[in-house]
């Protein structure tokens, strides 16, 4: 599908709005809910999970359904972005995100404007950030090689558990890190804490892509079993 990239830019703001205001708002609902933190984190596990398959389901035709530069900088080097459409990309994302916890403030009666004080800093949580984005791209590459129809899910149902078996509870998304820092809630994290955070979600973009580079490299120099009859 040929589509301008004005249309492109605006489903990935939208689908990361979407995706930012569900983190934040639920998280936001279920910390108001219960005071059992494994219970409130459930609840926002759940609804993120949910709402990743259905907003890549309905954008990914229009713009891949990135929502992320960290997948973003994989497809430009895969080179089926250019650095400029790249760049575009990636600042529609982070100012969806932005928009999204703002909007999550204001549906349930918050101050608008807030930075977080939750710390998330550390080599656990950075290696755990590594290792979020490492499976999630990774994910995403042998889903589009294997069953192209089933990436939406695979992306929700990855994203699902790695919330709970990443110590940073999974945000691998530099412009969702970015947003949540803008949110002094039960999503949010520590302004101070966001450069490792990203640095550490790109290395481990940069790493699933070596291994899937790799790993799903179509082998040399073997001549097809048919070709010999």
């Amino acid at each position: 599908m040929d589509v301008r990239l004005s249309r492109r830019l605006i489903a990935e703001l939208l689908g990361t709005a979407i995706l930012v205001a569900t983190v934040v708002g639920s998280g936001i609902m279920a910390d108001r809910l219960t005071d059992d933190v494994a219970l409130a984190l459930l609840g926002n596990t759940l609804p993120t999970g949910a709402i990743l398959v259905v907003l890549i389901t309905i954008l990914a035709p229009i713009s891949g359904a990135h929502f992320n530069p960290a997948v973003t900088l994989v497809f430009a080097l895969r080179r089926d972005l250019t650095a400029p459409w790249a760049a575009a990309y990636v600042a529609a994302q982070i100012a969806g995100g932005v928009f999204g916890t703002l909007v999550a403030h204001v549906m349930f009666e918050l101050p608008i404007f807030q930075l977080s004080q939750t710390v998330r800093s550390g080599s656990a949580q950075w290696l755990a950030e590594i290792v979020a984005t490492f499976g999630l791209v990774f994910t995403i590459l042998a889903g589009i090689r294997a069953r192209a129809d089933a990436v939406p899910w695979l992306v929700g149902l990855y994203i699902t558990a790695a919330y709970w078996f990443t110590a940073s509870t999974s945000f691998a998304n530099p412009a969702v890190a970015i947003a949540r820092a803008l949110s002094n809630t039960f999503a949010g994290i520590r302004p101070l804490d966001v450069p490792a955070f990203i640095i550490a979600e790109l290395a481990g973009a940069a790493l699933a892509v070596a291994l899937a580079s790799w790993m799903f490299a179509k082998p040399r120099g073997i001549v097809p079993k048919e070709a010999t009859l």
